[in-house]
């Protein structure tokens, strides 16, 4: 770290680090007093008690947001070379989205549209523009100026976002030898040489501001990396991604589905997917009770008054539902619920608590609607109503890590259940902007330390995210990694000191007063529907034998075996088992195939010999044949990899 005063932020890197700076796509830059970095240009020429480290490509999220960003201002200015008259959106860098790095929103003039003919054309374009080795320039002009200057340059868009967004001074980027101006905070890459792997991915259509009202553009996605081989194998990944996407599996394996006359959103589980959300609950229910927790169930609709009190319609407006009048008194409006927890207080609040009572844990799993464009919704990943394994935990501050610590032990043992490692993140309120949270510092702070000491206490590595917390309260996040290496982000436990306060809950503690308990939000799947997608991918539909909706499948090898068959299915199911039967006039195979295809764990194939002797020949849909054995012995194997819940045979 550099403090190197009157020179750029490259040359104060320079002079520590010469290395560092070769590699470097842009900078941290520290102010004296002021406890958190911001990145900036290498451009940036530091003030006095200013000092720099650079950013390279081995930091990880951060630098991979300045390098993407940077390539959609190249797709932009080559899109704008190839297509003059284009009018600019937005081109956000996307991390971790499934669709790609980033992407850039587009207008074309007198109703021309790219199509995926344009797509190698523009990539190539790029291309050419990174061998060039551009300079990305940083340029600063007061608001009225930089309206003009886009106002001459025909970009109405661009002077909306200006009068929407800008302050006094506005900062605007140029690609050195290109048409290509943009309205933007940066930071950028110090020219086009630094791109090393480009792909160009779709088109979409996209609304300006999503906002359906107005004309629809087109947005061109692509991705960067900093390496060849790093993208070679994205691409590898994307297309073994393609392969378990839970929408086609959904339909193949008849899992679910959605109706345009019920409308975007709102999911159908058929009897298959159903099944295996049952045993899920199942599942859930029994962890739950062991560990204290009574199940509650709450309505659909509620006055909107109650999420007026919680916040909730301060803060998520346009994700709920409009509201709908009383017939009888129109001065009384109701919502679909879109949260559970100002239902749980209800609960609480509906009779007189003791210290002895606490805490109490109310879980439910209950369904909510939150309203998404129709544009945004994606199969069960991001849905209209889901299905939320919510809790909510009441408790005293004596009692807090102790709850934490319960749920953390909660979300380790389902996770890995189901397979899944994982990672935590502790997420708190920006250092110095709370204009967004509610509630005093004191209790932040108490809320605070309770996560950070029960992390430490379970012995959980975290990582610490400013910025991230609910508007009421810090929680801690928890992001799943599935069988392809991407990560998900599902459980989720909040430290609430804001609603008891505003909803005035309270208990009699031990001194015979008063007291606010303290609300602990949690939900470990998040919700049903989205982690059940996750699921599906995961195993790529292949559920392990504790969660397949059929388990095993008996095959005759001809119909004169179809008697015996049927008295194994029979003997199979009376054992508890989920088992069908394959009795069509079809070669052993065929049926065998289709076995495979609907991924089911086990065949059972009978023939004369197996008739005779009173076993099957157990067929594993991965192992392939392991032999006859008796009927009863392969039932006890059975129950055993589902008592046990075994990932694998």
């Amino acid at each position: 770290m550099s403090e190197v005063q009157s020179l750029t932020a490259f040359e104060a890197i320079k002079q520590q680090d010469r290395e560092a700076a070769k590699k470097a796509i842009a900078a941290r830059l520290f102010r004296s007093g002021i406890k958190h970095d911001e990145p900036v240009d290498l451009s940036y020429v530091l003030q006095e008690g200013e000092r720099v480290e650079a950013i390279t490509p081995d930091a990880g999220d951060e630098a991979l947001d300045v390098y993407r960003h940077s390539t959609a201002h190249l797709l932009a200015a080559a899109v704008l070379d190839l297509y003059p008259g284009t009018q600019l959106g937005i081109g956000p860098s996307l991390l971790g989205d499934a669709k790609g790095g980033f992407y850039y929103d587009f207008v074309r003039p007198e109703n021309a549209r790219f199509t995926p003919d344009d797509l190698p054309k523009i990539e190539k374009k790029m291309r050419d523009l990174i061998k060039r080795n551009l300079e990305y320039k940083r340029l600063e002009m007061t608001k009225a100026e930089a309206a003009g200057k886009f106002k001459a340059l025909g970009e109405p868009l661009k002077c909306e976002l200006i009068e929407d967004k800008a302050g006094a001074t506005v900062s605007c980027y140029t690609i050195e030898g290109t048409p290509f101006v943009d309205f933007c905070l940066g930071p950028h890459i110090p020219s086009t040489s630094k791109i090393k792997a480009i792909k160009l991915l779709s088109i979409a259509g996209a609304h300006w501001k999503g906002d359906e009202s107005r004309p629809q553009m087109q947005r061109i996605y692509g991705t960067s990396f900093f390496s060849q081989e790093d993208l070679d194998e994205w691409i590898k990944q994307k297309e073994e991604a393609e392969k378990r996407d839970h929408r086609r599996l959904g339909t193949e394996l008849d899992l679910f589905s959605f109706s345009d006359a019920i409308g975007p959103g709102l999911v159908l589980w058929h009897p298959n997917g159903a099944l295996i959300r049952k045993v899920i609950e199942q599942y859930l229910n029994d962890e739950l009770y062991r560990r204290g927790y009574s199940f509650v169930n709450t309505p659909h609709v509620t006055q909107s008054e109650l999420f007026r009190i919680s916040g909730h319609l301060e803060n998520y407006q346009e994700g709920l539902y409009p509201p709908m009048t009383d017939k009888e008194n129109e001065q009384i409006e109701y919502r679909m619920k879109p949260m559970n927890c100002p239902f749980h207080i209800q609960i609480f609040k509906a009779r007189q608590r003791s210290y002895r009572d606490l805490p109490q844990r109310y879980a439910e799993y209950g369904m909510v609607y939150r309203y998404e464009r129709s544009g945004v919704t994606h199969g069960l990943m991001r849905a209209r109503g889901f299905t939320q394994d919510d809790a909510h935990l009441f408790c005293t501050p004596d009692q807090l890590v102790g709850e934490v610590l319960g749920c953390l032990d909660l979300v380790d043992a389902i996770f890995k259940a189901f397979g899944f490692t994982y990672k935590a993140e502790l997420s708190v309120r920006h250092a110095t902007d709370r204009n967004k949270y509610i509630g005093a510092d004191d209790v932040w702070e108490l809320a605070e330390k309770a996560l950070t000491d029960g992390l430490n206490e379970y012995g959980l590595p975290y990582v610490r995210m400013e910025d991230e917390a609910a508007f009421y309260g810090p929680k801690i996040d928890f992001k799943v990694v599935d069988a392809i290496k991407r990560t998900w982000q599902l459980s989720t436990i909040q430290v609430d000191f804001t609603l008891p306060q505003r909803f005035g809950i309270e208990y009699i503690g031990a001194d015979n007063a008063r007291h606010q308990p303290i609300m602990v939000h949690r939900a470990i799947l998040g919700s049903f529907e989205r982690f059940f997608g996750i699921l599906i991918e995961h195993y790529a539909g292949a559920f392990p034998v504790w969660l397949a909706p059929v388990q095993a499948v008996v095959l005759p090898i001809s119909d004169r075996f179809n008697e015996r068959a049927v008295q194994i299915e029979t003997e199979l199911k009376a054992a508890g088992h989920r088992v069908a039967i394959d009795t069509r006039s079809e070669k052993i195979g065929a049926k065998i195939r289709d076995a495979q295809l609907k991924k089911i764990p086990f065949m059972l194939i009978v023939g004369e010999k197996e008739a005779e002797a009173g076993t099957v020949a157990v067929r594993d849909k991965v192992k392939g044949d392991i032999g006859a054995i008796p009927v009863a012995e392969f039932s006890a194997q059975l129950k055993a990899l589902n008592d046990s819940r075994a990932l694998t045979t």
